[in-house]
């Protein structure tokens, strides 16, 4: 979609104050003398709640407004031409030199490119390098260096589900927005924007799901921890819901590129223009449901199922082995190997095993696959390739 995407961290902090509440008893009137003295009743001991911290809203709310004017200076809007017409979208600094990180997506096809800095300049960019696979790319500006401010990248890998995160960016065109939310999950897999030789698109990994509300226009920016360090790059959401213009609207399921693989891919793209993912060779069940480990006589309901092994691949030349038997569900061929683990990483669903060769393997490098076959455990060493 050429409009971008941004996420919007909705997060609504509860002050929950907790009343200590003191309770004074009057006096019990003593019974006279003569009266006959009734049994006496204890009254309930009544604790005090128990203390809650009550959060300080007002330092939140500082370190949030002190965060986005660190940030923001170092977040564009892209107005991008093509022959086919117009869109705009997000992006922000990387370095001093002037290259600017977004989506592919954003300047695909793009016959003139303007970048909006919030400082009021704007000035002509070139696309430099992209990459369909992870969907990014690079434009260079010429402006002087201290009208630039990079954003300094984060780790992927401290990334916790549940962690606040920011997003910055230009939804619909509203420059500079920024939103609020908390990582939904990670290791998503998404198809890439680049077309498979067999037909169909390669895979892409490692995404991280948010709920912030991403819109049209902030794809490409940057999604950050509390910190102001860059943990995503903001691509896409799922969503059913359309504007009276026919453009995608926030559905609170986003997702971005992981800053492990904008840290492999961008140099690169700098240097080369381009950047090659290393190439198993291989189909796979994103995952397997109880009804197709019964179908497949499974052991187990985990792992990376192989539906299709690649002639000539990497994964054909180590023996892998896809299904080939009829199962009880259309479709879905028996007797094919299942992947558990990569270099003693578990694997319980296809989108593990993607995510580490997109994040950590280059082609070249070899990788050993704990394979279930015919329910024996066993491992299989595989040199890759780069993706054809």
């Amino acid at each position: 979609m050429k409009h971008r995407i941004s996420l919007f961290f909705g997060v609504i902090f509860l002050a929950l104050v907790t009343l200590a509440c003191h309770f004074t008893l009057p006096e019990t009137p003593q019974p006279s003398p003569t009266a006959a003295a009734p049994a006496a009743v204890q009254p309930p001991t009544i604790e005090p709640p128990a203390s809650v911290s009550v959060p300080d809203l007002v330092s939140q709310q500082d370190r949030l407004i002190a965060l986005y004017e660190q940030v923001n200076p170092g977040v564009v809007s892209l107005q991008v031409l093509t022959e086919t017409g117009g869109s705009q979208g997000s992006g922000f600094v990387y370095d001093r030199e002037g290259h600017i990180i977004t989506n592919f997506h954003v300047v695909d096809g793009a016959t003139d490119l303007e970048v909006d800095f919030p400082s009021g300049i704007k000035v002509r960019g070139e696309v430099i390098g992209t990459d369909p696979d992870s969907d990014l790319a690079v434009v260079k500006v010429n402006i002087p260096a201290e009208e630039l401010h990079p954003l300094p990248l984060g780790s992927g890998e401290t990334v916790k589900v549940g962690q606040t995160v920011i997003a910055i960016g230009n939804p619909f065109g509203l420059s500079s927005t920024m939103t609020l939310g908390i990582v939904s999950a990670k290791g998503r897999t998404l198809e890439s924007l680049r077309e498979a030789p067999q037909g169909g698109f390669f895979s892409t990994g490692g995404l991280i799901q948010t709920d912030a509300a991403i819109n049209p226009g902030n794809s490409g920016g940057p999604l950050l921890n509390l910190n102001g360090e860059v943990i995503g790059v903001n691509r896409s959401i799922r969503t059913t819901s359309i504007t009276a213009l026919g453009e995608p609207t926030n559905s609170g399921i986003g997702f971005a590129v992981n800053v492990d693989i904008v840290a492999r891919v961008v140099p690169e793209l700098i240097k080369n223009g381009k950047y090659d993912y290393p190439y198993l060779g291989v189909s796979s069940q994103e995952e397997i449901t109880l009804m197709m480990q019964e179908a497949l006589g499974l052991p187990r309901a985990t792992g990376a199922y192989i539906l299709e092994v690649r002639p000539n691949s990497p994964a054909a030349r180590a023996g892998l082995r896809a299904g080939t038997r009829s199962s009880s569900i259309p479709g879905l061929p028996a007797g094919g190997d299942l992947i558990i683990a990569v270099d003693e990483r578990p694997v319980r669903v296809f989108g593990d095993l993607l995510s580490y060769l997109m994040i950590y393997k280059r082609p070249g490098e070899s990788i050993v696959l704990t394979i279930l076959r015919d329910n024996k455990e066993m491992e299989v060493t595989v040199t890759l390739d780069k993706r054809p």
